[in-house]
């Protein structure tokens, strides 16, 4: 049974790091990074919380993955900011300043006895002023892309595979509070900002950031449903149904937006 929710856990990590690599290469970094924004990461950790663990855990944990959003937009909020002021080893010191900033964030946000009316208000109010913070940031295409070669498979494997068996593995052992944060933790968004700057230029991946948090409202829906549809219909049916509604959100806003996402 290990073996094979290994395997579940490696080849969707996987599919979901290089699926938005692609849609960031061949349809525009802005789109990737309001999908970013969907849970994949956060539903894939939760959905094997609630596998492993239990339902009840899972649907428990969801009120610090919500306030977790507030870490994961600090994360970006900090690659951005380091991208800009690093001249050498930008990528290097971006990333180590993003997960000390990361865990900094999530371990003020451990100490809030929070309950879901709290988190979402907080969490709705952390999405509005990171995209104030990120409003004067440029949208910008790829023009050049490159090939997708098997170096760059195996490297968007290894590290999305690596940071969710991290992430999830760590879920019974650290408690409720800190497994609910962790959920939120970038496990696709980062590893997809890792290739996108290591193949093409900062000014891509701050397209990337800058749309991000537009995108975490379909995280937000997922969660709330989640909530409840774990505890009442299973993991698998309750799984389906918070995917609906996290996608019904960013049709309506896709509506609502009145312009191609491109």
């Amino acid at each position: 049974m290990f073996d094979i929710v290994l395997l579940i856990k490696i080849i969707v990590s996987v599919f979901a790091v290089i699926t938005l690599s692609l849609i960031a290469e061949k349809v525009s970094p802005r789109v990737a990074g309001i999908l970013s924004g969907y849970p994949l990461g956060a539903a894939i950790t939760l959905f094997f919380y609630g596998l492993e663990i239990s339902p009840e855990f899972a649907s428990k944990s969801v009120v610090y993955t919500l306030i977790g959003l507030i870490a994961t937009q600090s994360f970006v909020y900090f690659y951005f900011k380091c991208s800009l002021y690093f001249k050498r080893y930008v990528i290097f010191f971006s990333s180590i300043v993003s997960f000390a900033g990361y865990f900094f964030v999530s371990w003020l946000l451990h100490l809030i006895n929070s309950n879901m009316i709290l988190s979402l208000i907080i969490t709705i109010a952390s999405i509005f002023f990171f995209i104030y913070l990120f409003k004067e940031i440029r949208n910008v295409k790829i023009e050049n892309k490159i090939k997708l070669t098997p170096k760059v498979l195996f490297i968007r494997a290894v590290l999305s595979a690596s940071i969710i068996l991290i992430i999830t593995g760590m879920a019974g052992l650290i408690g409720l509070k800190w497994a609910g944060l962790l959920s939120a933790f970038p496990i696709t968004l980062f590893p997809l900002i890792l290739i996108v700057h290591f193949t093409y230029d900062a000014k891509h991946v701050h397209t990337i950031i800058k749309n991000f948090p537009i995108g975490l409202g379909s995280i937000i829906t997922y969660s709330v449903t989640l909530s409840t549809a774990y505890p009442a219909i299973g993991i698998y049916l309750g799984t389906v149904l918070s995917f609906i509604t996290a996608t019904i959100y960013l049709l309506i806003y896709g509506l609502a937006s009145n312009k191609k996402m491109v």
